[in-house]
């Protein structure tokens, strides 16, 4: 059976409480037995002499939300995960906010540590989002993945 495409995308920063409500939901799942979570947060690089304020997120969503798919289904047939939780930012996120966060689940620590590497690694090799790195004097430059 194959599973529904869903829209990871959320629009703004991702809430601190949005991530532990998150966390709190998967406490009447008893057959896991380790998290794993990645937070990427904006960071206030400082490029030619200006300081990063804020990254302003967008995609082409249709082809971004079927390669996060691809990347979970693909997951889900290599590691032993009971839950994957994918989120990423639309729109302008601040420094310091949170823009990508990834939560997954497994009766074991091991399968988490490892899927969520592959997980976040596929995401930045594979998935068109696109970030265009903004400064306080209004001048901008698109972010480029490392």
């Amino acid at each position: 059976m194959a599973s529904t495409i869903k829209n990871v995308f959320v629009e703004g920063p991702i809430s601190p409480s949005f991530i532990a409500d998150s966390i709190t939901k998967h406490q009447s799942k008893t057959t896991i037995g380790a998290h794993d979570i990645f937070l990427g947060q904006v960071r206030a690089d400082e490029i030619e002499g200006k300081t990063v304020s804020a990254i302003e997120y967008s995609a082409y969503e249709a082809m971004a939300n079927q390669k996060f798919h691809e990347i979970r289904e693909t997951t889900f047939k290599n590691f032993d995960l009971t839950c994957m939780h994918i989120y990423h930012s639309l729109g302008k996120v601040a420094v310091g906010e949170i823009c990508l966060f990834v939560f997954v689940s497994s009766p074991h620590r091991r399968e988490v540590f490892d899927a969520l590497h592959h997980i976040v690694e596929e995401i930045k090799k594979e998935v068109p989002v696109f970030g265009k790195e903004l400064f306080g004097d209004d001048s901008y430059q698109w972010k480029v993945n490392t």
